[in-house]
Parts: C-alpha cells; structure tokens; sequence
C-alpha cells in the first residue's frame, strides 16, 4: 500500500509519527510505503542560511531527535552559536537557532550553493534520518524557492491609513506571534514554482491521500498552491481523507484561526473542509464538532488532541480506516 500525505510541521509531523506507529500495529499493513509532501512556504534565510522549517520538523520527529516539549528543533540542544551571534550584534535576533539544527542548515545551504536542488539535498538529509528505513520518502512541495509573505498595516496604528508593508511569514509568526493584523498572505515565487520531482507521481499512484491537521492556509494551502498539485488531487484514483485542524473552533496549537480570518473563511471545521472541497472525500472532526456528513464528504467525529504518541497513532489509524473503507467503496462500485 502507498500512502501519501501532505504536511506542514509539528501538527502533521506528530501525526505522521502516529500513522508509522498504527502501521506497526497492523501486520497486514507492514509493507506501506509513506509520501510526504512537505510545505517549503514558510522557508527563509537567515545568517546566510537555508532553514526549512517544517521540513526539518517532519525530518526530526519521523527521525526521532525531535524536542518532544517544544514540537520542533533537535532534542537536547544547545545555543552557543546564538549566544556568540547575539553578542556580535548580528541580526535579527528573533529566530534562534540550536547548534545541532545549525548544522542542518550549513550542510543544506553548501549543496544548495554547488546547484543540487532541494529536494535532492531532502533526500540525503532523509538518509541521515533514517526515514527510507522506516518506509519513509520526503518531498519538497517544490525545488523553486518560495517564501510566504504577510501584508500588514504600514504603521502602529491600523487606521492611520492604507500604508501597508510585507514582512516574512516567520517574523509574523515567530516575532510577532500572528499579534499584528494580517490584510493578505502573499507567497512569492509560487507563480512559477513546479512540483518537485516525485511529487505528482506521489499523489498518481497513491492508495489513499491524508491530510494531517496543519494549517490549512499556510501550510497545506501553500503546498495546493502549487501549480498542478491541486489539479493532481482532483484526479486522483486514491481517496483524500483530512483532519480537522480545530478543536472547540480552536486551532490546537499555532494560528490557524487568525489565519482562516485574515483570509475571510470561517473559524469552523465546516468551513476549512469547504477549502478542499473540490477532491475532499473524508473528514475527521472533534468528537463535539457540530458538523455533519453531506452527500458527498464522509465525516467521522473523535478525539482529535495529538497528546501523546498513542494518541496520534490512534487518530491517524481513524483516519487511515476512513480512507481504505472510502477505498473499498470505490473498487466495489
């Protein structure tokens, strides 16, 4: 069987952790295979450096040296290097980086240098990770870089004007922890980006597609915003099953709620489904969501909380189970 996802970083890393746990549970499951297609929206450069976040998050949590308290970075790390920066003056000095993860990004930014694209520089980092061991392949959304942008008030006060100004998706999420109003996500260089290599067929030739619970604007709306990822999905033979990202119309963790708002949509389960209704099959929502199932989208309400380890790998299991029943559905029909 071959299962393809579609991730952003702690949310979808934590899940993903558990669809790999709940495999190990299922002997007639043993040989699947897991596609990830990672989120590299959210990608910046700092100190002369490539840092990907989420994909790092999705390589350290599959790989198992993942900060269990925090979600992301490398587990007991240090900060000398941010020490010594902070100490130099260097800029900015928001976005801290542990000297393991430092490593990551020296490594990856040298090959990116010499021209190998990212997702060629992913699958060796995926090597030292041990994740083609775990049945595990990691693809970039794309080999183009792009980056998300916020566009924002240009001054303190939101009615001085219509000045505005674009900062990073980091600075506005890491800084300013999404505190500043949002106007518009603008995502530059996805206009011309192209799927990296091995992600179309990824989604062709899947059994079933999941949707982890990761931002569904600028996580999972930036991968859609690919050109020809979405029209991919849409034409896929496997069924696409998704979970929700709230809880109680709450994001679990993060700022998916200021996000769905700056974009107009609904802070609801309802609505984010309403995001992928053009190939959505499946939907898992909170056991005291409202939302009910409709004609065409299945929906199964459960514990969504990624507590624990066995938590998700339960929730993933769900999720899995909707997607082979959908699955058998289909090949009855």
């Amino acid at each position: 069987m071959h299962i393809t996802a579609l991730a952003g970083g702690v949310g979808g890393a934590r899940f993903l952790r558990g669809l790999l746990g709940h495999l190990r549970r299922r002997p007639e499951l043993s040989g699947a295979r897991l596609s990830v297609i990672g989120n590299t929206g959210d990608d910046i450069t700092l100190h002369g450096l490539r840092i990907c976040p989420d994909l790092d998050t999705l390589l350290y949590t599959l790989g198992g040296g993942v900060h269990e308290a925090q979600g992301w970075g490398r587990a007991e790390e240090t900060h000398a290097v941010a020490a010594e920066l902070a100490r130099l003056g260097a800029m900015p000095q928001w976005f801290t980086l542990g000297d393991k993860d430092v490593a990551t990004h020296i490594y990856r930014s040298q090959l990116l240098a010499q021209g190998m694209p990212l997702s060629a520089v992913v699958e060796r980092l995926a090597v030292r990770w041990g994740l083609p061991e775990r049945g595990v392949t990691l693809l970039p959304m794309t080999d183009t870089p792009v980056e998300t942008h916020v566009v924002v008030p240009g001054g303190d006060d939101e009615a001085a004007g219509a000045q505005e100004r674009a900062i990073h998706f980091q600075e506005w999420w890491v800084r300013h922890q999404a505190s500043l109003p949002a106007r518009r996500f603008v995502v530059a260089g996805l206009d011309r980006a192209v799927p990296a290599p091995g992600v179309l067929e990824a989604l062709r030739s899947a059994d079933v597609v999941l949707l982890p619970p990761s931002n569904p604007v600028v996580s999972i709306g930036i991968i859609l915003g690919v050109p020809g990822l979405r029209d991919a999905l849409r034409g896929a033979r496997a069924p696409v099953v998704g979970v929700s990202p709230l809880v109680a119309g709450r994001p679990v963790r993060g700022h998916a709620d200021v996000c769905l708002s700056s974009i107009g949509v609904d802070v609801t389960s309802s609505a984010v489904a309403g995001l992928y209704s053009d190939f959505l099959d499946g939907w898992l929502v909170d056991e005291d969501d409202p939302m009910a199932a409709t004609s065409t989208l299945r929906v199964v309400h459960r514990p969504l909380l990624l507590s624990s380890p066995p938590a998700s790998a339960d929730l993933a299991g769900a999720a899995l189970d909707l997607a082979l029943d959908l699955r058998a559905g289909r090949v009855t029909a």
